[in-house]
């Protein structure tokens, strides 16, 4: 039978009888790993080997596990008790037909460029991925069902799910199933996708007779915990055990002392660490650390590091001074004056039709109106803006993809298309409950760091759109919500690393060496992300790192600082 590896059988215990499936130590292959079906070994020593001869850079899980204790003192150093909670599905009284997605379908996986798409959203996700060559082509035994959401407008895999029929995998007398690795893109504008997801896995193995559904979750992931309960899991005292691989480190080596630092911050120190780096915190609340090895000692406030110089920052800080400086290097940027009098400003919009309005000073999108055709508009924007700074910049609209490029070390090693924060009608909710449930999933997916405010620019986006803010907007209708794309008013992020111009490339390694600075996120519009044309709009010194996984840049930071950790062969060079 592909996928499992059926071994001779024997009894193993069920509660307080014994069952006999009809086959025994049993582990299905699902592509990010083994799942060991625990119940179906009569010994824990076999269960142990078999956990302990796991593959490197997978992830096995021994589930169902009858004696914990015992396999943990066969082998206290290699395993250990995962910390999550079993819940369990009837499926008896699940209603197959209940709440039809919105905005996406659900179906099987159709071809490699499906898994393809689901391991980029499990990589932005920390889970492992799936390999191809177990889960495609598919074989003719019904053992694993993979299930994707797709966007039917675009195509583009929203999500995905692994479930694993226990019948075809060993027989299994209860008559059960179980879902593994749901991943949701954490970008994606359409509500319900998770759900969306279990809903159809269920359904499937509704439809074949099975009697439950099983699922393992993390104990403290409150947002998924909440999502199964709601749709009737119940929790199940039933244990998983895996082993001590890096993979999972964070599950068994406790608290750090860094726990309520940033997510920006939490990257690097994990990959300092695991470095054998000595990692000391200078003040959490601004989530400052210090990082020393070897008589080498860097203060960072996240990616920003005491290499950074005090001139750079000044640039980055002053958005006139940035535009000057790359300017005089020959890279081009748009039009832009300060806001000093009715008289300029009236001028300034006549000559380009479109701009935009920004406090000279600042960060994280605050107080910056994107696309203001009218006086009054733009007269509105810039007494918003001086709640920012005093000095209120007007700048060219240029029309094109809001792109990042985060250079260290002088080298590109990430670059991502911001995307502006945006709902998906549901036909049955408004669009402020829209913005609030797209705000919650925002901040749920970023640690609380992406929010779409309710502020008068968000109404004035979803005006701009033909609607109100009380507007009940159709079903699958995408409404923009904010006209700037960044990730602290609820904007998304999407990886083109691989898919940005050579001169792109090179103009970003040119503007971060005008500046002179070691680690740089750079805001450029690009009216085609494989294009050679592009504006420089901002300069960023303390780029959020964590935004730009699965790509490498928590690992580049630390090869910068500390090169002498750096592993040969494995920077990556454009």
């Amino acid at each position: 039978m592909a996928g499992a590896h059926p071994l001779p059988a024997s009894p193993v215990a069920n509660g307080e009888q014994a069952v006999l499936p009809a086959r025994s130590n049993v582990a299905v292959d699902c592509g990010w790993g083994r799942l060991i079906f625990g119940h179906t070994f009569p010994e824990p020593a076999e269960l142990v080997d078999m956990l302990l001869d796991e593959e490197p850079g997978r992830r096995d899980v021994a589930f169902y596990v009858t004696e914990p204790h015992v396999m943990l003192a066969l082998a206290p150093t290699e395993i250990f008790l995962d910390p999550s909670h079993t819940f369990r599905l009837s499926l008896d009284g699940f209603d197959a037909d209940a709440a039809a997605p919105d905005g996406f379908i659900v179906r099987p996986v159709a071809q490699a460029h499906d898994l393809e798409a689901v391991n980029r959203i499990c990589l932005t996700r920390g889970m492992m991925p799936i390999v191809l060559s177990v889960a495609w082509p598919r074989g003719e035994d019904m053992v694993l069902t993979y299930l994707v959401a797709e966007d039917p407008a675009t195509g583009n895999i929203l999500g995905g799910v692994t479930g694993v029929d226990h019948c075809e995998a060993f027989g299994d007398p209860e008559n059960g199933s179980s879902l593994w690795s749901l991943a949701v893109d954490p970008q994606v504008a359409q509500p319900g996708i998770g759900e969306g997801l279990v809903r159809a896995l269920a359904a499937r193995f509704k439809a074949r007779g099975r009697t439950y559904m099983d699922l393992s979750v993390m104990h403290d992931n409150a947002q998924a915990i909440g999502l199964y309960e709601k749709l009737g899991f119940e929790r199940m005292p039933i244990f998983a055990v895996k082993t001590k691989n890096s993979f999972n480190e964070k599950l068994f080596i406790g608290p750090t002392p860094d726990l309520n630092l940033n997510p920006y911050a939490r990257l690097l120190t994990d990959e300092a660490r695991r470095r054998g780096i000595t990692v000391d915190i200078v003040d959490e609340p601004s989530s400052m650390f210090r990082l020393s090895l070897g008589g080498r000692s860097f203060i960072c406030r996240e990616s920003l590091t005491s290499a950074t110089s005090a001139a750079a920052m000044t640039i980055c800080d002053d958005k006139a001074l940035t535009r000057r400086i790359l300017a005089g290097v020959g890279l081009r940027v748009p039009d832009q004056c300060a806001a000093t009098s009715d008289v300029v400003v009236a001028t300034f919009l006549q000559e380009h039709g479109a701009v935009v309005v920004k406090p000279a000073r600042g960060e994280q999108g605050r107080g910056i109106a994107v696309n203001l055709t009218t006086q009054d508009e733009v007269s509105r924007a810039i007494e918003e803006a001086r709640r920012y700074c005093d000095t209120v910049l007007l700048e060219e609209y240029v029309e094109g993809h809001d792109l990042r490029i985060v250079v260290i070390d002088y080298k590109v090693v990430a670059a991502a298309v911001r995307r502006p924060a945006q709902v998906v009608g549901t036909g049955r909710h408004d669009v402020r409950e829209l913005i609030e449930k797209q705000s919650r999933r925002r901040a749920a997916a970023t640690g609380g760091e992406s929010k779409i405010p309710l502020d008068a620019e968000t109404e004035r986006c979803v005006r701009l759109g033909g609607y109100e803010m009380d507007s009940v907007l159709p079903a699958g209708m995408k409404l923009l919500v904010r006209r700037t794309a960044n990730l602290h008013t609820g904007g998304t992020i999407h990886d083109v690393t691989d898919e940005i111009h050579h001169e792109l490339v090179a103009a970003a390694v040119q503007a971060a060496r005008a500046i002179d600075i070691p680690v740089v996120g750079l805001d450029l519009m690009v009216p085609d992300i494989a294009g050679r044309d592009y504006w420089f709009i901002e300069a960023n010194e303390r780029p959020g790192l964590a935004n730009h996984e699965p790509q490498p840049t928590a690992e580049r930071f630390i090869d910068m600082l500390f090169p002498q950790t750096a592993v040969a062969g494995r920077v990556r060079r454009h």
